[in-house]
Formats: C-alpha cells, structure tokens, sequence
C-alpha cells in the first residue's frame, strides 16, 4: 500500500492491487479502479464533497460502506 496526501486533509492510497482510494479526512469516500472513477452516495459536509469532486471526474456513485470494504483488513 501506498500513502500520498494530496492536500490538507485530503490523502489518496494506492492498494496492493492497484486501486486507489482517497479519503476525506480520515474516511474514504471515492475511489479508482478498472479504468473508472467511483464516489460515495453519503452526503458529507461541503469540504468532503470539494475533496471528491476535484479528485474524482465523471464518477459513478456507489454506497459508502463500497468505500468502507475496500480500506478495512482482510483476514491472513
């Protein structure tokens, strides 16, 4: 996995499969992956909704808890 912060409370982290997921603070809410753009159908506050949209284009929305599954460990 890989950290990048982007700006103040905006960071992006590349997964071992190559998705990328940038979170809002400290939660996730958009993501890269397979050639497209994906975005959190959760309402957050203005800044949130300013971090995803700059940083995901022509997205298509999916369920917050899309977003929760992709950062949370998986067994080993």
């Amino acid at each position: 996995m890989k950290l990048n912060p982007i700006a103040s409370n905006m960071t992006e982290i590349t997964l071992n499969d190559g998705t990328q997921v940038l979170f809002s603070y400290k939660t996730p809410v958009a993501s890269w992956k397979d050639g497209q753009f994906y975005k959190t159908d959760k309402k957050w506050s203005n800044t949130t909704t300013r971090h995803v949209n700059k940083w995901a284009h022509c997205a298509i929305t999916k369920p917050q808890a899309y977003f929760d599954g992709l950062t949370q460990e998986q067994p080993a």
